[in-house]
């Protein structure tokens, strides 16, 4: 009698010891469980932070790689120096050689089809070797950046200057045009796109206008703080 009371006794503790040991040991399952889900919904945050940005190039020749292998021009290199810097970027070059102001504005909505998240405008030159009328010019560029604004799409802006056979008059209104734009519009400005390269022959081509494969390397190299700048969100 006395022995299967012990034993009672016995099998009650073994019991209530492996109910705590059970409740212990799903506790820990399921500490685990909320711990896997948490990290895993935070690498999928993660990632979809890490998803590519997309940089449009919007520009003329003097982007679209004009007289340059594929390789040797803005795009590419600028691309793979965003990426030796950590970033990685998608660059889509919807340059078109020969654009005016007038002409890049009519094929705007064609170039926002890959909806970037931010674009690098560098057009005028051609605008200033066809003397057209800066006043023109400047429309069509702040039309240009309004809907480019309408879209949340950040801008960077790359300025040219008038070449000097324009004259003193039309060089410095032309040449006013993308500050005044910078300023008005709060967006950041690269001021003069061929920064370095222009009338350097040994960074140009025979034309002495469109830089060849060494004066690309310099001006990405010239103009790669500030897409970084853009591309971070800390452009004006």
């Amino acid at each position: 009698m006395n022995l299967a009371f012990g034993q009672g006794r016995t099998v009650i503790k073994f019991t209530q010891t492996l109910t705590a040991h059970l409740r212990t040991l799903a506790l820990i399952a399921l500490t685990g469980l909320t711990i896997a889900t948490l990290g895993g919904a935070k690498s999928h945050a993660q990632s979809a932070d890490e998803t590519p940005q997309t940089l449009v190039l919007f520009g003329d020749s003097l982007m679209a790689g004009y007289g340059l292998s594929h390789e040797d021009g803005f795009a590419p290199k600028l691309q793979a120096a965003l990426k030796d810097a950590g970033y990685d970027v998608q660059v889509v070059n919807s340059s078109v050689s020969g654009d005016t102001t007038a002409a890049g504005l009519a094929r705007l909505d064609w170039a926002l089809v890959d909806k970037p998240d931010a674009v690098l405008l560098e057009l005028g030159a051609n605008d200033a070797l066809r003397g057209i009328e800066p006043s023109q010019t400047r429309e069509n560029l702040a039309q240009i950046i309004e809907n480019l604004r309408a879209k949340d799409v950040k801008v960077l802006l790359a300025g040219m200057m008038a070449p000097p056979n324009m004259g003193k008059t039309y060089g410095a209104e032309f040449n006013s045009i993308y500050s005044d734009l910078s300023g008005r519009y709060q967006i950041d400005l690269y001021p003069f796109f061929l920064d370095g390269v222009a009338a350097e022959p040994d960074l140009n081509q025979d034309d002495g206008m469109h830089p060849n494969a060494d004066g690309v390397e310099v001006i990405v190299k010239r103009i790669l703080p500030d897409v970084i700048d853009l591309l971070n969100g800390d452009a004006s």
